[in-house]
């Protein structure tokens, strides 16, 4: 008889990671994307605030390339610059995206409900704490210096210029998981509002949650969902969230503050031996 043994971790989470825009500051997901808003309008080339938010949660040079090569912008692009957009005029971009992002970056850094509350549950059951973001080093240094102040404070977090390659690949999440040295990456819950910290997650083997309602997928304020059409507001949180689930999100939510019956689920299915 031909037989298989696999060894399972049956504790619990050990460590959760989280995004920062839109998942635990930032409802909505507003200050990137209303910069790159403003760069593309710089050179003379306008795109929507939908075009704008598609690559979110990609390192901001990479959100600055991929925006460029959306069909409709490259040929605005080439409209009006007589060239396609190179590698070079990327990094213009990206120049000028970083002073654009600091200038405003926390004029949106209020902390998403819950995010306290959750943090000092988890704490509670002795679970170390990280970040992940597509901000550079100096923008999360100002968004963390900021969300201290709001009582938030990971126990570290990890920048896309830390790391070979940002999302989607699992780097910023390993590398967080090596500084927190916590093992295995099943005992890691990563939670985060866009497909690539799905992707981040999943391409880490750990458990992957998508924040629906106030994060990018929605992109609107609290405010705003409240004078929304309600039919139209849940075919749009309904389109939101099948798309973080088809991206291998093992757990859609609307916000931080619904985290915690995840947690114990999770914690659930880890004591039957299950994986990510």
């Amino acid at each position: 008889m031909d037989l298989v043994f696999r060894r399972s971790y049956v504790g619990p989470l050990k460590a959760a990671i989280f995004d920062w825009a839109g998942t635990t500051v930032d409802y909505g997901c507003f200050a990137p994307a209303v910069v790159f808003q403003e760069v593309y309008k710089k050179h003379g080339v306008d795109i929507s605030m939908a075009q704008a938010r598609e690559p979110m949660g990609a390192a901001k040079r990479l959100h600055i390339k991929m925006i460029s090569q959306m069909e409709t912008i490259a040929a605005a692009w080439q409209a009006a610059h007589g060239s396609p957009c190179s590698e070079a005029d990327i990094d213009v971009m990206y120049q000028e995206f970083i002073p654009m992002q600091l200038k405003c970056i926390l004029d949106y850094n209020d902390l998403i409900p819950g995010t306290n509350e959750c943090m000092h549950l988890l704490r509670n059951r002795g679970m170390k704490i990280g970040a992940t973001t597509g901000y550079n080093g100096a923008m999360m240094k100002a968004v963390a210096d900021d969300a201290k102040l709001r009582g938030y404070e990971p126990d570290l977090s990890v920048c896309a210029d830390d790391v070979p390659a940002g999302r989607p690949s699992p780097w910023m999440a390993i590398k967080a998981a090596m500084e927190l040295e916590v093992y295995p990456f099943e005992a890691i819950v990563k939670v985060g509002d866009t497909v690539p910290d799905i992707d981040e997650g999943v391409n880490g083997g750990m458990w992957s949650v998508g924040v629906v309602t106030s994060g990018n997928e929605i992109g609107m304020t609290p405010q705003e969902i409240r004078m929304a059409d309600p039919c139209a507001f849940k075919a749009k949180h309904a389109k939101a969230s099948l798309k973080l689930a088809q991206a291998g999100a093992h757990y859609v939510i609307d916000s931080i503050a619904d985290l915690m019956p995840v947690i114990d689920d999770i914690n659930a299915r880890l004591a039957r031996g299950e994986k990510p």
